[in-house]
């Protein structure tokens, strides 16, 4: 605020003497004299006199004296030093003592200075007041014309923006921050804790310090552990020490006004905090407070307040600034009046860079150098220790500033170096740091160096629930937490501020908890434990405000000012996690590995057909049907064959068909029993034997393939690692992910190689490692990768998920610290103690290993039982052929039927041809019997007697008839010719047979009383009946109708079929 008043009041100035025209008519006339006479040399018109450049050079001084040295200084000294000052030009003294007034400042500096052309000013400070210089610095600034600043040391003057053309000849108070690098790089003190206002000089100090900390390249880097920033105008400052206290560090570094500082210290040392094992390194200001603590450690400037010697330096430096620009052809003169604004000083632009660019090594107040903001570098201080004492007079206790040490240019001590700009370019310049240690006297009023830390022995330590090194159990009481290394591990929520007690209560279990059990135990510390506030392990995001911070537990060791101690769990070491925290050796080696769930071959429905492929099933087809074929031939045509042979027992035998070779071949391969249906023949029997070698063959390959498609059939894993084309590139049934924001996620976006990747799995990652084994399990996640001791926990414990591929991106899981911390080496060399006596092997055995052999391994070593899905082809088949045999023998059936019913049709119609047959042989019978009867009485036979002839019917049949003596005619049997006892030769008896029916039959050489024969019947006697006399006999009945369902159309043609033709009718 006091910066903005001062240019408030400079640009009020500027208005007033813009707006006055009585200033630019008034003038000192001794000045305007002194002016005058030199602007005169400068131009003289003589040709014999030599050309003089005078250069009037400003002074704004703090009183008489300083005015006094600095104009002796040019006429005595400069003018007459021709190393400094070129013969043809001289230095001539503007000079006006400083005003406490800031706006009275910047008025006399437009009056009595810019009018007089002056090509630099040399301000020091006020008796009172602080902002004049800067008045100056914002006036002639405007102007482009070079301010040195002698006494003036605020940061705010580094600023280029605002003082464009200023420079100084003492470091600003920022510049500290070297000497107090130097200080800790001497004492070995790696963490500090940093305290400042929250004021331009603050920010500077805190800024440069930390810049400087970390570019020690052959010692470690200063750790800052806290930051303590507080407003100016301290009331109290406990609740910010309470804070202080409760980091480890126990090295102060404090930037603060006399004021602040005064309250401070005595709140300090109200909370015993100044006593022995404390160190305080202070700036000047703080160093002159009245309760600054026994063994306090602060800076002085030397020739801080020697104001002469700052005068004739930066006069020096301008002297060589100006002969330089000498050599320039284009040197304008400086403005002479404020009220011209319109053109730019450039030579004004020129010279401040010559000014910036000089060295000067044997000045009265050291080396005299500037850096980029014009800022004196390589200045000397004095290292300064409170020592207490009794104060003889008053009798009490009291304080003094003793020189402990020497931090200077070109002194034989310690070489520090310092780097410094010159217009040549960067250069090495050695600082010399001298400290006397001997002397110091530390907090407490001892000898002894502190350490500089205070190991806590009381740890908060952090860790993260991830099977199986941690499982966590939600609890409703710490009393159901005891023992069994089982360790109390509340939830806080962090969100709420204000909320100091656990959200939830857990209990925590398992390989990291045993570690932690046993580490406390063995380097003897007690602990508190906590889960992660957002359950991550820790990624570094930008957060709403745009600022990169870190998350999990890693935000919780790095970013909180009373953040944690220690992280046991199973935390990946990677280079982005080392830059912020330090880790352990590695308790746990591993790497990163993806799991998928196992992939069983896919069974088909004709997966019992694999063995073969279907080149060879067709050929073993076609096999079957040609030797059947062949075997059907060869006892088809061998003489000794079913066919050729007969048995000698008269029994009948099957011959061997084409179906009953079928039957045999496929009898063979498969391996049944073949019953009947077997060839006779040698030539067939032999090839038969050559088949049944050759169903050997295949019945034996097969069961050979089937074992090893089937029964020793192994899940295989679809993936073969990192370098899977499928993980290469990705496809959009194919997803795979990791935890986000974990080691993995870091490992893929660190990797070039593997960036495609990381983009793919970018927007598919899971929270938590649990969701994504759960969403491998449901099939809803192809793949995850991830740390391979989880993975291949889980594949222990699951048999259904599998790791693929071989192990990438080694690592280890460590514990993690705080950086610098004192219990790093000591918790370093547990470990290693742990893997030399077995007990983190005793660990894998009991948490990861659990004592068991690995099931699944077993199972994969034994045979695999087949299932369902590996038989259902065959039972599909054998379904099938149920199903088909049912199929035909419904056919059959209905086949069947179809055939009764035609049958019986045939045999009704057999049946009623049969019954006309008899009928029509009856009366062929009748009708023979009355010809015979007719031909005896023809051939005179009267007597009664008995003949018995055979007739032959149609169909073979046969009947007897007897003619006796008395004319009757009988039936006597079938097939036997009889007579009685007055039976005579039949041959003898009849006359020759008649000769073949013809169209018809002659009369002549018949007895007068036998009528004449009958026209020829018709063949058909079913349609024709003849009596004796020739004539249609009506009495006889006619032929009976066809039964019912009998076609007369079509009886003919059956009877014909199953009697064969009609013979020829009897002729009489």
């Amino acid at each position: 605020m006091g910066w903005l008043v001062g240019a408030m009041g400079v640009l009020a100035a500027l208005a007033v003497v813009h707006s006055s025209s009585s200033y630019r008519s008034s003038s000192s006339s001794s000045s305007s004299s002194l002016t005058y006479q030199s602007s005169s040399s400068y131009t003289s018109d003589s040709p014999s006199a030599p050309t003089t450049r005078v250069f009037n050079i400003g002074g704004i001084l703090s009183d008489t004296l300083s005015d006094n040295h600095f104009k002796a200084t040019i006429a005595q000294k400069i003018n007459n030093d021709t190393e400094f000052m070129s013969p043809n030009a001289s230095l001539d003294d503007v000079t006006m003592i400083m005003d406490s007034n800031p706006i009275r400042t910047a008025l006399e500096v437009c009056k009595r200075l810019v009018t007089q052309s002056v090509y630099a000013v040399i301000v020091s400070h006020p008796t009172i007041g602080e902002l004049s210089p800067a008045a100056v610095s914002y006036t002639s600034g405007f102007y482009h014309i070079p301010v040195i600043g002698i006494s003036s040391r605020d940061s705010a003057f580094s600023d280029k923006n605002i003082h464009v053309s200023f420079l100084r000849t003492v470091p600003p108070y920022s510049h500290q921050a070297d000497v107090w690098v130097e200080l800790l790089k001497r004492f070995q003190y790696t963490r500090v804790v940093f305290i400042h206002s929250s004021d331009t000089d603050g920010r500077a100090l805190l800024g440069r310090f930390q810049n400087n900390a970390q570019n020690h390249e052959d010692d470690k880097d200063i750790k800052v552990d806290t930051v303590i920033e507080y407003e100016p105008g301290l009331n109290s400052f406990v609740s910010e020490l309470k804070i202080m206290n409760e980091s480890s560090a126990r090295v102060f570094l404090l930037y603060a006004n006399l004021h602040d500082a005064q309250i401070i210290f005595h709140d300090a040392m109200y909370m015993n905090m100044t006593g022995r094992g404390y160190v305080w390194i202070v700036t000047e200001q703080a160093l002159s407070a009245r309760s600054v603590p026994i063994g306090a450690i602060g800076l002085r400037l030397v020739n801080a307040s020697d104001e002469d010697k700052h005068i004739t330096d930066s006069l020096y430096i301008l002297a060589l600034a100006l002969k330089k620009l000498l050599k320039e052809k284009d040197v304008t003169a400086p403005p002479q009046d404020c009220s011209n604004t319109g053109s730019t000083w450039e030579t004004g632009k020129k010279l401040f860079q010559y000014i910036r660019e000089q060295v000067l090594k044997k000045g009265l107040t050291g080396k005299v150098a500037f850096d980029d903001n014009g800022d004196r570098i390589n200045a000397e201080y004095d290292v300064v220790n409170i020592h207490g004492f009794v104060d003889p007079v008053i009798h009490r206790n009291s304080t003094k500033e003793m020189v402990v040490g020497h931090l200077g240019y070109n002194t034989l001590a310690t070489v520090v170096a310092a780097e410094t700009e010159t217009p040549g370019g960067k250069t090495r310049e050695n600082m010399l740091l001298d400290i006397n240690e001997v002397a110091i006297v530390w907090p407490g009023n001892t000898t002894v160096k502190p350490t500089g830390f205070m190991i806590p022995t009381h740890l908060y330590v952090l860790t993260i629930e991830e099977k199986p090194f941690v499982y966590t159990q939600k609890i409703d009481s710490p009393a159901e937490c005891l023992g069994d290394g089982r360790v109390l591990c509340p939830w806080y929520n962090t969100t709420d501020k204000n909320n100091t007690q656990p959200t939830h209560q857990y209990c925590c279990t398992g390989y990291c908890i045993d570690l932690l059990i046993h580490l406390s135990a063995t380097i003897n510390f007690t602990y508190d434990l906590a889960l992660s506030p957002d359950g991550e392990f820790g990624a570094l995001n930008k957060s709403d405000k745009g600022k990169k911070g870190w998350t999990g537990l890693i935000g919780e060791l790095v970013n909180q000012p009373d953040g944690k101690d220690m992280i046991v769990a199973p935390l990946t070491i990677n280079p982005e996690r080392a830059q912020v925290i330090e880790f352990s050796k590695p308790f746990k080696y591993q790497g990163i590995t993806i799991l998928e769930k196992k992939q069983p071959r896919y069974s088909t429905l004709v997966s019992f057909l694999q063995p073969f492929r279907e080149t060879l099933w067709i050929l073993v087809m076609v096999s079957v049907h040609v030797v059947a074929l062949v075997l059907y031939l060869l006892d088809r045509f061998s003489p000794f064959g079913r066919y050729k042979l007969a048995n000698t027992d008269g029994t009948e035998e099957d011959a061997l068909n084409l179906s009953s070779a079928i039957w045999f071949a496929w009898g063979v391969l498969l391996n049944s029993g073949i019953g009947e249906g077997t060839p006779r023949s040698f030539s067939a029997r032999v090839l038969g034997m050559v088949w049944a070698g050759f169903a050997m063959i295949i019945v034996a390959s097969y069961t050979a393939n089937l074992a090893a498609f089937l029964v020793l059939d192994r899940p295989q894993t679809s993936l073969t690692g990192i370098n899977d084309a499928r993980l290469r590139n990705p496809m959009e049934n194919f997803t795979y992910a990791t935890v986000r924001g974990s080691s993995v996620d870091m490992y893929f976006r660190r990797q070039v190689e593997l960036s495609n990747m990381y983009r793919t799995m970018e927007g598919n990652n899971y929270a938590t490692a649990e969701q994504a084994i759960t969403a491998v399990k449901e099939g809803k996640l192809k793949a995850f990768i991830w740390d391979s001791s989880r993975l291949e926990y889980e594949a222990a414990q699951d048999c259904e998920l599998v790791t693929a591929g071989e192990l990438f991106g080694r690592s280890g899981y460590g514990i993690g610290l705080k950086k610098n911390s004192p219990w790093a080496d000591k918790v370093t060399l547990a470990i290693l103690g742990f893997h030399e006596s077995g007990f983190m092997e005793e660990l894998d055995n009991k948490w990861i290993l659990q004592n068991q052999e690995d099931k699944c391994d077993v199972d994969d070593k034994a045979p695999a039982t087949l299932g369902l899905k590996n038989m259902a082809g065959v039972f599909i088949l054998v379904a099938a052929g149920i199903v088909g045999g049912i199929g035909l023998i419904i056919i059959e059936i209905i086949y069947k039927k179809h055939q009764i019913r035609k049958q019986k049709k045939l045999e009704i119609a057999r049946h009623a041809a049969d019954k006309w047959r008899g009928m029509v042989e009856k009366r062929k019978t009748l009708r023979a019997s009355l010809v015979t009867q007719r031909r005896i009485k023809a051939n005179g036979v009267n007597e009664p007697s008995t003949i018995s002839f055979s007739v032959e019917g149609e169909a073979g049949s046969a009947g007897s008839v007897g003619v006796m003596a008395g004319g009757g005619v009988g039936v006597l049997g079938s097939g036997s010719i009889g007579a009685s006892s007055g039976a005579t030769n039949l041959a003898a008896m009849l006359p020759p047979p008649p000769s073949p029916p013809s169209s018809s039959i002659p009369t002549s050489g018949l007895p007068p009383d036998v009528p004449p024969a009958p026209p020829a019947p018709r063949r058909d006697l079913r349609q024709r009946h003849v009596t004796l006399s020739g004539t249609v006999d009506v009495g006889l009945p006619p032929p009976p109708p066809p039964p019912p369902g009998v076609d007369t159309m079509r009886l003919p043609t059956s009877y014909k079929n199953l009697f064969g033709p009609d013979p020829p009718d009897l002729v009489v």
